[in-house]
């Protein structure tokens, strides 16, 4: 029974709100963690057949006699579930934590609630294990920067939470709960491919029927090539000889199955001369390492996506981090001038501005912080991060702090 980081959140939203959604990929536990947070409440699967018999055969009789305190999986399988909802909240609309609803589709789950839910409902997004799940460490100090203004004077200091091992071997494996605490390597490597397939020949072939597997298995593949890179759809269109708007069709599902995480270009920038193309990366490093045939430590190392596999795992970290916090309207970007300048990772929200380089090494070279120093420099902020494998925090200019990968 491992604690996760949200499990706070959602239950301090079950005192505001009557229904909790709580949204994320295929085994990654959010039924595990419902049932953790509520322990007592009745338990329906919509994925099994009898559970879906029984609630789609007459909804309004089925919410008759269960009013309340009721856990319902796989919600987007039943679209229909949304409005019969509506009412039955809107009959005792002052009456919370009625209901946990979990998804593993964004879109349909979203469609929904703004349809039907709106106002009535709080989401959040269950990632895979973080790595202080894993060890069963507190959340690191360094969120607490983002609960008010950043200021220098909240930048973390002291010991790091976990070991740069433990940070890498992470890294390496990922985090879906199953595989990750089995100290069988074979199991762990029938378990990810059993996932690709499950996910691609079971839960795609039931969300889009008309989808053709093959393509998209071949774009997955592509997918995992350009996580971490600025995409061109018409390349990755004529390599599979699709259609560009196949290929926006497919970064969609691959986006709202929780297999890629977009980053969009940051375009509040002083400067005009910014590149505007969509980035972005596969959310679990593990799987990412699976399907580019890296085993071991030895493999990501000498691997060319190397560097992006770090980024990516870095800042899907800090997402899963900020994710537990109790803050809202905050974004993620990437930044890239015309002249080659990166900044890998800004972050935006009432806390200010926070831009990220992400590196993958140990050293930092002071030309590696040209756009970051111009960047801070240019927006006024108090300063920027550079997160890597380093040992120890520390000032590598008087706006820039190096933080090393263990205190996020």
């Amino acid at each position: 029974m491992l604690k996760r980081n949200l499990q706070a959140k959602i239950e301090r939203l079950l005192t505001q709100f009557p229904v909790v959604v709580i949204l994320g990929a295929r085994q990654v536990g959010k039924t595990t963690l419902a049932k953790q947070i509520a322990p007592d409440w009745r338990y329906f699967d919509l994925e099994n057949p009898d559970n879906y018999d029984f609630i789609t055969r007459d909804p309004s009789f089925f919410f008759q006699q269960f009013p309340q305190h009721l856990i319902i999986d796989e919600a987007q399988v039943y679209p229909e579930l949304f409005s019969t909802l509506r009412g039955v909240i809107d009959q005792n609309r002052d009456q919370k934590g009625r209901f946990i609803l979990t998804g593993s589709s964004s879109p349909d789950i979203l469609t929904g609630i703004s349809e039907s839910l709106a106002g009535r409902i709080a989401i959040v997004e269950l990632g895979t294990l973080k790595a202080n799940e894993i060890y069963q460490k507190p959340l690191s100090e360094f969120y607490d920067i983002f609960k008010d203004k950043l200021t220098i004077e909240h930048l973390p200091r002291n010991e790091a939470p976990l070991t740069l091992a433990q940070m890498q071997k992470v890294w390496l494996r990922g985090g879906y709960p199953e595989p990750i605490f089995s100290a069988d390597k074979h199991f762990y490597d029938e378990w990810m491919s059993y996932y690709r397939e499950t996910y691609i020949y079971r839960d795609i072939a039931k969300l889009f029927p008309r989808l053709n597997k093959t393509n998209y298995q071949r774009f997955l593949q592509m997918l995992c090539q350009l996580s971490g890179t600025i995409l061109t759809k018409s390349e990755i269109a004529r390599a599979i000889e699709v259609s560009e708007k196949t290929i926006a069709e497919y970064l969609n599902i691959a986006t709202g199955t929780f297999l890629w995480h977009p980053l969009q270009s940051y375009e509040k920038n002083i400067s005009k001369s910014i590149v505007k193309m969509p980035k972005g990366f596969i959310r679990d490093s593990g799987l990412l390492h699976y399907l580019l045939k890296i085993q071991n430590e030895n493999d990501l190392y000498f691997h060319p996506k190397t560097g992006c596999s770090f980024e990516g795992f870095v800042i899907e970290e800090i997402c899963k981090g900020l994710e537990a916090l109790p803050i809202t309207n905050w974004d993620m970007h990437y930044y890239r001038t015309r002249a080659q300048g990166e900044i890998d990772l800004i972050l935006d929200g009432f806390f200010g501005v926070l831009p990220i380089e992400i590196i993958q090494g140990v050293s930092v070279k002071q030309n590696q912080l040209i756009t970051l120093s111009k960047f801070i420099e240019e927006h006024s902020l108090p300063f920027g991060l550079v997160i890597n494998q380093s040992k120890e925090p520390l000032w590598l200019t008087p706006k820039i702090y190096q933080l090393p990968v263990m205190f996020i």
